[in-house]
This record gives structure tokens, C-alpha cells and sequence, in this order.
């Protein structure tokens, strides 16, 4: 195979397992040159990323790195990448078992390069559609035909919840050991309802009017009850600007937790915009538990603790790779930085000057994604049957990007915990769902919820396709 070095590696990430390190520094050119005709074993994915000029910088002179792959080592001038042309040409971050580190030392500065619109383009799903997963995992179709497959949890008894937001209700579904059977509608007349969490005999709800609740009993296939909103009017702000409103309970059972995005991308949007809230369990005594989150969508604490941890989806318009998403534990009185600043106290072009305390005090986050990946659920894996490398970690939907020159997300990722705390890396666990098109991602499908099933086998719930997909570990 011979290929050639086409453009730069972004200095601020890295890849290893399929990729095991890429680092550049983060001013060097970009350079083009050819390589050699090598020979190599298995299939290589491209490798292509665009350029992040910064005005006036200059490569220094014989700086050079190494690419780590199965099979293959090649040298390349700093600043580069390889462009492989295979028959299917996708992104650089889908090969599961690739760790990804994004590095909070080496970002670029704002808009080099800059963004623009680039959203995926929606193809019908193949008949033998599936997922790629690490080898000793299968993948089965749970259920499908499910609409906006937004959300889904999984009850005591071992019931599946599906939230379909944009269908505006809640379906249920009997896991009949590996397949889902009796699939019917749990309750309706929702206003984009996304988060839903138990509680002892009832079942809490998060949509852009409120927190609802919902008598319920293990075993229900229906709602015997209408809901009731326990939350103040407004209590969740107005319905615009980011639509979801996740829910979670406290270990303890004594409060619940809402997290509620901004309004728009970059504003001085008022509480309860870009803040987690808390309630007591009636829905009184709300409190900004933390704030400065931009788009907070997954919400879970972490097992065994009381160490709530949430996804974020950070800012647009900086350029392709600002501002990355992150993964991080949150804190009672905690500020992330947004609107004033991003990752710590990196400033916000035209709004770090109007709130400089903030800026100074603003929380690094703990995991950076990819920027614009988009992450949306996210659950921690406690049970037995997934090897031991994966126990006690989390699963993150990365849903996809939509605004970067080179498409990235579309992916499920695990993040690892070591010590009770997360590594600063991740992996590629489930892709599969970018079919093709290497600037612009053809997708059947995109991940949005994950969820741990009674037997320990992964949901994921896939909002295009209407698809909730099992992962289980047979061993290798």
C-alpha cells in the first residue's frame, strides 16, 4: 500500500491503540510530502485531519514524529498526517479499542481555524446494518421502530423505558431475555419529555414544562395514573434553546437533580439557563447546585458515592477544535467557565473582561472529548458480565458533530475509572453508525442513550434509525 502524508495532526489530541500517539507542537505548518511504498497487515483507517495555521508560526527545522499503528510505523514530518484512500473512507476516531486523549495544554487559540456548517447527511439503514465493537462483544437488535429513541432507562424489575422526545411519549418494553416483547406506550402528552428516573412507587419525568411524577409499580405496562408536575411553573425556565431536561435522584432518595442547558451558544443567559438544579423530592427548595455548564445533558451519580458527574456539550463558533466536550464531576457551588470562559479560565473572545472572577475560578473540567462530538447520555457500568477493563467506568453516546470541516462523534465511548476517579482519555466502544463520506458523514443512525440492562448487557438507544441495540460480552 502506499499512500501519502497530506495534511497536519491537530497538536491537541491523540490517539492510541489503532493510533497509539500523535503530538505536535501546537504552532508548527503544515507540510506535504511523500512517503515510500510500505507493507502493512489489516485494514487502516484514514487518517486526515485539516491544517490550524497560526499566523506568523513556523515549523522547527527537522522536528518530526511518529505514528504507532497495528502493523505499521511510519515517520512523517511534524504537522502531518497520513490520508489513506480506502474503499469506504470515514473519520480518524471510529475504530473501537482506539483511546483518544484530548490535551488541555496544547488547544489551539480561537478560530484557527474557524467552523462552519457541516451537518451529517441522514442515509436509510442497510438491511444487515450493525454496530463495530471490540472483539468478544456482539451486537443484537434489542427493538426497533421506535421513533426518537432519545432516552432510554432500565427499571428495577428489569423493564426498558424508552423516552421518544420528539414523539412526545414514554414507551415501555419487557426484556424477554435479549429481544424487548410487548412493546406499548407507558404514558403520553408530554411536551419534549427526556429525563425519567425512579423513585419508590412512582417514576419522575423531565420535559420543558417540568418534573412530572408518575405512580408506577414494577410490572406496570401503562401509567395508572395522569401525572402530576411537582415542579413550580418556570422552575425549568421557558421551552427555548436547548431542549432537554435530564433527571436524576440522589443516592439517598432525599432530592432530585435537573440539568438545563443555555438558551443559545454564547450569552448571559439567566439562572436557571446552563446550571444542574436541585429540588427536594416535592419539587420545593430549588437550589443552582452548578453552574457555568453550558449544555449539561447526562446526569448520573457515580455507584456506590455521591460524586454527581454530567456531560457537557460546550460552545460553537471558536473554530473546529473549540471548544472541546467534556465529561466531568460536579460540585455543589461549582462554576465551568461558560459564558465567561471555557476548560478552566481560557477566556471567552468579547465576554472574560465583563465577569473576571469568574473566569478566575472557573472548574477544569476532568475528560475532554473531541470538540463538537456531542456527547448526550451517559450511565456507569456496575455489573459482572463486561471484562474487568470496562467495570466501573462509564459509557458516553458521543451523538456527532454537525458544524466542523471534519466530521467527528457518532461513536459510543467509555471512559475508564481508575482508583474511583476518571482517567483522562477515552475509547472508541461502539461505531458503526457513520456509514460513509469522509467531510461529510453519511449516518444511518446516531447514538444518544445508553443504559446498563438487568443481565449487564449495554443499551443504546439510536434516534434516526428507532433502534435500542444490545452489546453483551461472549468472550473472545
Amino acid at each position: 500500500m502506499s499512500f501519502t502524508i497530506a495534511c497536519c495532526a491537530p497538536p491537541w489530541w491523540s490517539y492510541q491503540g489503532a493510533v497509539r500517539s500523535v503530538h505536535r507542537r501546537p504552532q508548527a505548518t503544515a507540510r506535504i510530502i511523500q512517503t515510500k511504498a510500505i507493507q502493512t497487515r489489516g485494514s487502516i483507517r484514514p487518517h486526515k485531519y485539516p491544517c490550524a495555521r497560526v499566523p506568523g508560526s513556523r515549523a522547527a527545522p527537522g522536528e518530526t514524529g511518529v505514528i504507532k499503528t497495528s502493523g505499521l510505523m511510519v515517520a512523517f514530518v511534524l504537522g502531518c498526517f497520513a490520508a489513506i484512500t480506502p474503499a469506504v473512507a470515514i473519520g480518524t476516531d471510529q475504530e473501537p479499542g482506539q483511546k483518544i486523549h484530548v490535551d488541555l495544554g496544547a488547544l489551539p487559540v480561537p478560530y484557527a481555524p474557524p467552523s462552519g456548517a457541516n451537518p451529517s447527511r441522514t442515509i436509510p439503514k442497510p438491511a444487515d446494518a450493525t454496530l463495530k465493537v471490540p472483539p468478544g462483544f456482539v451486537v443484537n437488535v434489542f427493538a426497533d421502530n421506535l421513533g426518537n429513541a432519545r432516552n432510554v432507562r432500565v427499571a428495577p424489575n428489569g423493564d426498558v423505558f424508552l423516552v421518544a422526545s420528539g414523539d412526545n411519549k414514554i414507551l415501555i418494553m419487557h426484556d424477554g431475555g435479549g429481544t424487548a416483547k410487548a412493546v406499548t406506550i407507558f404514558a403520553d402528552g408530554f411536551n419534549a419529555p427526556y429525563g425519567l428516573a425512579f423513585i419508590n412507587n412512582a417514576i419522575l419525568v423531565g420535559d420543558l414544562d417540568g418534573v412530572w411524577k408518575l405512580p408506577y409499580t414494577p410490572g406496570d405496562a401503562h401509567a395508572r395514573d395522569r401525572q402530576v408536575r411537582i415542579t413550580p411553573v418556570g422552575a425549568l425556565s421557558d421551552p427555548g434553546g436547548h431542549g432537554t431536561r435530564n433527571v436524576v435522584v440522589s443516592p439517598d432518595g432525599t432530592k432530585f437533580y435537573v440539568a438545563i442547558g443555555s438558551r443559545g451558544n454564547v450569552a448571559e443567559d439567566p439562572e436557571p439557563r446552563a446550571t444542574i438544579q436541585e429540588f427536594a423530592m416535592d419539587g420545593s427548595h430549588q437550589h443552582t447546585f452548578a453552574s457555568g455548564l453550558r449544555n449539561p445533558v447526562g446526569i448520573a451519580f457515580y455507584p456506590g458515592t455521591n460524586d454527581l458527574y454530567a456531560v457537557v456539550n460546550e460552545r460553537d463558533t471558536l473554530g473546529d477544535e473549540l471548544v472541546p466536550d467534556y465529561f466531568t464531576k460536579v460540585v455543589d457551588g461549582g462554576f465551568y467557565g461558560w459564558p465567561y470562559a471555557y476548560l478552566g479560565n481560557h477566556p471567552q473572545p468579547a465576554f472574560a473582561s465583563r465577569r473576571p472572577d469568574l473566569v478566575a475560578k472557573a472548574i477544569v473540567p476532568d475528560v475532554l472529548f473531541r470538540s463538537h462530538s456531542a456527547p448526550v447520555g451517559m450511565t456507569f457500568y456496575t455489573a459482572m458480565q463486561f471484562p474487568l477493563a470496562y467495570r466501573g467506568g462509564a459509557f458516553v453516546a458521543l451523538h456527532g458533530s454537525w458544524n466542523t470541516s471534519t466530521p467527528r462523534g457518532y461513536i459510543v465511548a467509555h471512559v475508564p475509572f481508575v482508583g474511583g476517579k476518571p482517567a483522562d482519555s477515552y475509547t472508541v466502544f461502539a461505531s458503526g453508525f457513520w456509514a460513509s463520506g469522509e467531510k461529510r458523514a453519511e449516518v444511518w443512525g446516531r447514538p444518544a442513550g445508553v443504559a446498563m440492562a438487568k443481565d449487564g448487557s449495554l443499551l443504546i438507544a439510536d434516534d434516526i434509525s428507532g433502534t435500542i441495540w444490545r452489546v453483551s460480552y461472549k468472550g473472545k
